[in-house]
């Protein structure tokens, strides 16, 4: 049954000083009942933040969180037990840097370029000499749109010196160079896509931002793509989100960014606001349709127009709708030809319901903090301490060896010089997948660990390469 007017959840915006706002009234158009506004002033604000939300008796806070202040306000979540965030920090956990999409791609198994993640410079220094080139350079940590400003493409060891050395990114984050034929945005709202367009290179580049002079286009966007954006907003428990999904020369999706702050058109927005009092209601209000591969045809109006435009609806398919175009019209959709209208019931809208628990708890995962740069003048530093050992990511070819714990723990064991004792050092230091990763990309940075020299690592990588030959060989 629908819930009362005061049975509705109290809602608040949350805004923040020089941050644009993302929502306002306007694109909660019927709500019944007061929406408060509460506004974060940066600096040493957080009890007073804090009280206001207690004072105001908001239950619901509505709002996309910049990186710079993600971990403060997952201790204000902390402190607000009762109230939800929407999204949820966890969900907003992308949101602070790349080097988290590497990791929320890593843990659910999701495609991403082959990615190096460094917190000691002087291992990145030894790892850059002997890689292979070109790789792409990102800046890890900061705002979310970048515009292509913070990323660059180096071709050579003597390049990326050049570079973290001027630029002092920190963490070192890159990824193999993927040569692609575009990069697909794609958004969604309760895991459906509602928009989804193309962003190709000018000739000859290879930046697909349009800021950099990348060009746009939302016709026939790839069923893969689609189906691959779903899994990645159902993974992150989004309410709405977005992704831009490199589309590969090689025939391979592979995800690039992925986020709930994004630029949407003012339509988006109100459709995401319909959304939100949908789920927060109990039905009270109707849940927006957005009609598969709308933006195909919404993409017809000019983008100076669009943007001015508010409150598009689409009716629902019905055989006795008058003018029902989207029951009529056809779609080539993966192999075959099938009516736009089906594809509704294919990419259904979910009621996103809120967790109970933390995901992405940041005495685990606030590696920014952490491992905080040092007054480093260039690459050749003195390493940094111990328990600052460098963080190696996953990527879509670590994932292909499979191993038990126990299995995993059997190999190392009958490796010459590695008995339990340090075999325990470090299983303390990493996980079994992150181990794998570490094999994989980079065992040197095993020689972090005290008591694990070159030539212990020298064994382990002989034992692991001969693994992966029995592997092939099984195989064949």
């Amino acid at each position: 049954m629908a819930l009362k007017n005061k049975e509705l959840p109290k809602l608040g915006f949350l805004y923040m000083d020089y941050v644009l706002r993302f929502f306002d009234h306007s694109n909660f158009k019927g709500w019944p009942n007061k929406i408060e506004t509460v506004i974060y002033h940066w600096k040493n604000d957080k009890e007073r933040f804090i009280k206001e939300v207690k004072k105001k008796k908001i239950d619901v806070l509505i709002g996309n969180i910049p990186a710079t202040a993600y971990e403060t306000f997952r201790e204000i979540a902390r402190a607000l037990p009762n109230v939800r965030f929407l999204p949820s920090l966890d969900t907003q956990f992308s949101n602070k840097s790349k080097e988290n999409v590497t990791r929320f791609a890593w843990k659910y198994d999701l495609p991403i370029p082959k990615t190096y993640i460094y917190y000691n410079r002087p291992n990145a220094d030894k790892f850059l000499k002997k890689t292979e080139y070109p790789k792409i350079v990102k800046k890890s940590y900061g705002p979310s749109n970048y515009g292509g400003y913070f990323v660059h493409k180096v071709d050579s060891y003597k390049e990326a010196k050049e570079l973290y050395a001027d630029k002092k990114y920190h963490p070192m984050y890159f990824q193999d160079f993927v040569p692609m034929e575009a990069d697909i945005r794609v958004m969604l709202i309760g895991h459906k896509p509602v928009c989804a367009f193309w962003r190709r290179a000018p000739e000859g580049e290879w930046l697909t931002n349009t800021s950099q002079g990348g060009e746009m286009d939302y016709m026939n966007v790839p069923k893969n793509v689609l189906d691959l954006a779903v899994k990645v907003s159902k993974a992150a428990n989004a309410e709405y989100w977005a992704c831009d999904v490199a589309y590969g020369k090689d025939g391979k999706v592979r995800i690039l960014e992925c986020a709930t702050a994004f630029a949407a058109f003012p339509y988006i927005r109100d459709w995401i606001g319909q959304y939100i009092m949908w789920s927060l209601s109990e039905g009270r209000f109707k849940k927006p349709h957005m009609p598969m591969f709308n933006w195909e045809e919404l993409s017809k109006i000019s983008p100076d127009l669009l943007r001015t435009m508010r409150h598009i609806t689409f009716g629902e398919y019905n055989p006795s709708y008058d003018g029902a175009y989207f029951g009529t019209k056809k779609k080539i959709y993966g192999e075959k030809e099938v009516y736009m209208h089906e594809l509704d019931s294919t990419y259904k809208v979910y009621d996103v319901k809120e967790r109970t628990f933390e995901e992405w708890p940041s005495e685990k995962w606030n590696y920014q903090d952490k491992f905080a740069l040092k007054n480093l003048k260039s690459m050749k530093v003195p390493a940094l301490k111990t328990e600052e050992a460098p963080e190696v990511s996953a990527d879509e070819s670590s994932s292909n060896i499979e191993l038990s714990e126990e299995e995993l723990e059997s190999l190392l064991l009958t490796i010459k010089g590695l008995g339990n004792k340090k075999l325990k050092k470090i299983l303390k230091r990493f996980t079994h997948a992150e181990l794998i990763g570490v094999l994989e990309i980079e065992p040197r940075v095993l020689t972090d660990i005290n008591t694990i020299n070159d030539d212990l690592v020298d064994n382990i990588i002989e034992t692991w390469n001969k693994y992966k030959l029995s592997l092939q060989s099984s195989f064949a």
